[in-house]
């Protein structure tokens, strides 16, 4: 029998951060779909998966932003390319 953890209680910006993160999963993974190589849009959805799931440990508020603000650079670098290789 596995035994459960205590659920914690985020506060309000630990809720807010929260959902800013899983935004961004989403977008990624949203993006992701665009790529048209199958084995390249498989490739970074693994490495998306591994690299969330790797840093989700984090609890520091800067070290998260910091995570935060380059994922976002590296999703709007991504978007950039696939709108530039659609045209």
């Amino acid at each position: 029998m596995a035994s459960k953890l205590p659920k914690t209680t985020l506060n309000l910006k630990q809720f807010l951060m929260r959902q800013e993160v899983l935004k961004l999963y989403r977008d990624i993974f949203k993006t992701l779909r665009k790529v048209p190589d199958e084995k390249t849009r498989l490739e970074l959805r693994d490495w998306a998966r591994i690299d969330f799931r790797n840093n989700k440990h984090h609890t520091d508020e800067t070290v998260i932003k910091s995570m935060l603000h380059y994922g976002k650079k590296s999703l709007k670098d991504l978007q950039r390319t696939l709108a530039l290789s659609e045209s």
